[in-house]
């Protein structure tokens, strides 16, 4: 029995039954893989033919006789292929990424007058001449956040869920942030290389780090990218979502 494999536009084969399980067996083959045999009329991923399994384990068929591929190469793990994010393509992306927030601090101030602009001044000064995390200090903070409209904070709310939506929504679908994208990285698993789910390259990477970045700035900002620095380059955030970041 012959059998082909196919990844990211390539073939290989042909290969025997024996040849197909045990590089299932050593992952050198995913169930995400093409798989086509003699008397097979498409193309198929062998997760579907071993409905999950890690064993191939194929039933005969009628034969048919589909072109076969016309060119054999050694099919490519993306383990040997895939290059890491280097650390200044990651902080690139996080910076473009943080600066997609920043319009949001603007937003309050559409919606003030004269009095409201001169009572923000005033604020702002003495926050600056207040001693930091004192009663004084936090006193005002409140009276700033007191000071901003009901209609501004609307608008700051409508401005984070649209980006945070947009995010979610371009991390779902390429694996890339919109300064992922621009910086020409990915997000993948972290054993397989294959895009992840929106819960671990979403919710986990992204929002859960965002409120623990807003709750403990700037510790768990230094200590997280203090990870970036190990063998494969591994932030907090890509570790406990079993993620890695490699270039597009």
């Amino acid at each position: 029995m012959q059998i082909y494999l196919a990844r990211n536009n390539q073939q290989a084969g042909p290969y025997s039954l024996e040849q197909v399980n045990q590089m299932l067996a050593s992952q050198q083959v995913f169930l995400t893989d093409l798989v086509w045999q003699e008397g097979m009329t498409e193309w198929k991923t062998l997760g579907e033919v071993t409905q999950g399994k890690l064993v191939y384990e194929p039933i005969n068929t009628p034969v048919f006789n589909p072109p076969l591929p016309t060119e054999s190469k050694p099919l490519k793990s993306d383990k040997e292929t895939a290059v890491l994010a280097s650390v200044f393509s990651r902080t690139l992306a996080k910076i473009l990424d943080l600066s997609l927030w920043l319009p949001i601090a603007a937003i309050p101030s559409f919606f003030f007058n004269k009095s409201q602009y001169e009572e923000l001044f005033d604020i702002q000064k003495q926050l600056q001449a207040a001693e930091i995390a004192s009663n004084k200090a936090v006193e005002l903070q409140q009276q700033l956040m007191k000071l901003i409209p009901p209609e501004a904070w609307a608008m700051m709310f409508s401005y984070l869920i649209i980006m945070l939506m947009i995010q979610a929504f371009l991390i779902a679908k390429s694996g890339q942030s919109v300064g992922k994208k621009i910086a020409k990285i990915q997000i993948v698993d972290a054993e397989t290389q294959t895009q992840v789910d929106t819960i671990r390259g979403f919710w986990l990477r992204s929002v859960l780090f965002i409120v623990l970045n807003l709750l403990f700035m700037p510790l768990i900002t230094i200590f997280d990218y203090a990870f970036a620095f190990n063998k494969n380059r591994q932030t907090l955030h890509d570790k406990l979502a079993k993620t890695k970041v490699i270039q597009k």
